[in-house]
């Protein structure tokens, strides 16, 4: 079996250790036997969105981020078609920030976005930089119960997201958008009403650098069995023995959270 994992502008949008979740994917998909192909495409190269099996964008500066997001608006029917058809997406920072409706430069000026994602982002007055803990929304972590059930590691599902942010937008979600989840340490979207993330159908959203998956396998394989589940529906993947990875996670989240 295959899984094709398109690294979008892996040139222009890589901050933080971001292309350390692309190795964390296909790392995960070669320990069970799955053959990882990963795309890199950049601008102006021809990208089908519907042939991918999970598409990832990082983070950039707002400048990079200014000239990407015209060249994904004459890609911008073609991503809305393969995410109404379950393609899985990992959206980082900058990324996150252009499949929203806009970013609000800090002198006004919009950035428009692709409006696939129902948020905005304005910019704030001082940078959101830290380590940051996330309990995870009941929505993600239904999904992630309903796969650690399959296991045969007997070790308890994780509850939390851990991760580094570093930016000044601020990302608001409107009514009826779902967030990862619930922040209960570091700043998340906006500092202000405790939520990081977002998620729509297949697409999630967050700042959590760091990278984000190598310090969250559950996340990592959520991801995989989604983008699994659309290629071969009623399919599982087979589990992995993530002691190790897992009491590095709670370890970190405890010493973040002062918790003995």
């Amino acid at each position: 079996m295959k899984l094709t994992i398109c690294h979008l502008y892996p040139d222009l949008l890589d901050l933080y250790g971001d292309r350390g979740n692309i190795l964390a994917l296909a790392a995960r998909c070669r320990w069970r036997g799955i053959e990882p192909i990963v795309q890199r495409a950049s601008l102006g190269e021809d990208i089908d969105f519907l042939g991918m099996d999970i598409l990832f964008i990082g983070g950039g500066s707002d400048r990079e981020q200014g000239i990407l997001v015209q060249d994904l608006m004459r890609r911008e029917g073609d991503l809305r078609s393969a995410i109404d058809n379950g393609l899985v997406v990992l959206a980082i920072c900058g990324g996150y920030q252009m499949l929203g409706k806009y970013y609000q430069m800090a002198g006004g000026e919009k950035i428009q976005g692709l409006d696939i994602l129902d948020v905005w982002t304005i910019a704030g007055a001082k940078r959101l930089i830290g380590n940051v803990v996330v309990d995870l929304d009941q929505s993600v972590l239904d999904d992630n119960l309903d796969q650690s059930s399959k296991s045969k590691v007997e070790s308890p599902p994780l509850r939390t997201l851990l991760g580094f942010e570093n930016h000044s937008g601020q990302t608001h979600l409107a009514e009826g958008m779902r967030p990862l989840g619930k922040v209960s340490f570091g700043h998340g979207n906006n500092g202000e009403d405790g939520e990081e993330g977002v998620r729509y159908r297949n697409v999630f959203g967050t700042y959590l650098h760091g990278p984000l998956l190598p310090k969250n396998p559950h996340f990592a394989d959520l991801l995989l069995e989604l983008a699994l589940q659309r290629r071969e529906p009623n399919t599982c993947l087979m589990e992995l023995d993530d002691r190790l990875e897992k009491i590095a996670h709670q370890t970190m989240v405890k010493r973040l959270l002062k918790q003995p």
